[in-house]
């Protein structure tokens, strides 16, 4: 940790600003905003975030974005080891305007760990201000893996995104789904792809996807895990979680040192 004074006249200075806390499985961060944009990192465990216009899955390897201002909730499915990092809008430049996951690299990992260690990154030290760019560089340069589930604006679809995620009688198919909410089946395909991107069965799916990574997370074998997303078998599940994150769950949720040889 850094032990460099730091005082309240320095602030105006900071660049980056970080936090740092290990959490237990199933605490919350009750819904709150920030001043500053936010990169919040777990080394170990599993996150998921709400906002009013989606929820996030951040398992471990992954980050998530989130804007200034932003109003966003946090619940730690498995113990957590937190990274936080705080970037100056302004400094930081063009930013998404909404959450976003990306990918963390083993560099961008190793340069949020020393962030934290500094707890501060004040842009009138050289090396400070050169770690505080190139951690945004990293960021700007990272990939988004599909770990967010975009919620519907419309009453009707809020009310249909809420019977598909509740698993109700209503939503075992799309025509039951539209005469629940009062729309036409057409119309709902339509303007449920229109608001989220995905077609009802595709936001089911990638809604049952999230819960499984929640419940790997958490330590739920692997057959419960599969029998709830709507597998007839474990391995119909891990040839689909396979096609969709490029790995088995075994190996998606080791150690990445373990997964890349130790690089």
């Amino acid at each position: 940790m850094s032990q460099k004074r730091r005082t309240r006249a320095d602030e105006p200075y900071f660049l980056i600003r970080t936090f740092a806390q290990l959490v237990p499985a199933g605490h919350r961060i009750e819904r709150h905003r920030h001043d500053w944009h936010q990169l919040i990192y777990a080394s170990a465990g599993l996150l998921h975030v709400w906002t009013e216009r989606g929820s996030w899955i951040v398992p471990p390897h992954w980050a998530i974005f989130v804007p200034a201002g932003i109003i966003h909730s946090i619940r730690f499915a498995a113990p957590s080891d937190l990274r936080t990092l705080y970037l100056r809008p302004g400094w930081s430049g063009p930013v998404p305007g909404d959450c976003a996951v990306i990918t963390i690299s083993p560099l961008q990992r190793e340069l949020v760990l020393r962030a934290t260690r500094e707890r501060m990154l004040d842009r009138r030290d050289p090396a400070e201000a050169a770690l505080a760019t190139l951690i945004l560089d990293e960021f700007r340069q990272a990939g988004a893996p599909p770990f967010d589930l975009p919620q519907p604006v419309s009453p009707a679809l809020v009310r249909a995104a809420a019977l598909i995620a509740a698993e109700a009688p209503e939503a075992k198919t799309s025509a039951a789904l539209a005469r629940a909410v009062g729309l036409g089946a057409r119309t709902l395909e339509r303007q449920f792809l229109a608001e989220t991107g995905l077609t009802p069965g595709r936001w089911r799916r990638q809604h049952l996807l999230l819960g499984a990574l929640e419940r790997l997370a958490a330590g739920t074998p692997i057959k419960q895990v599969a029998a709830l997303a709507g597998y007839a078998t474990p391995s119909a599940f891990t040839a689909a979680f396979r096609g969709t994150l490029g790995v088995t769950p075994a190996r998606y949720f080791a150690p990445r040192a373990a997964s890349q040889g130790g690089n």
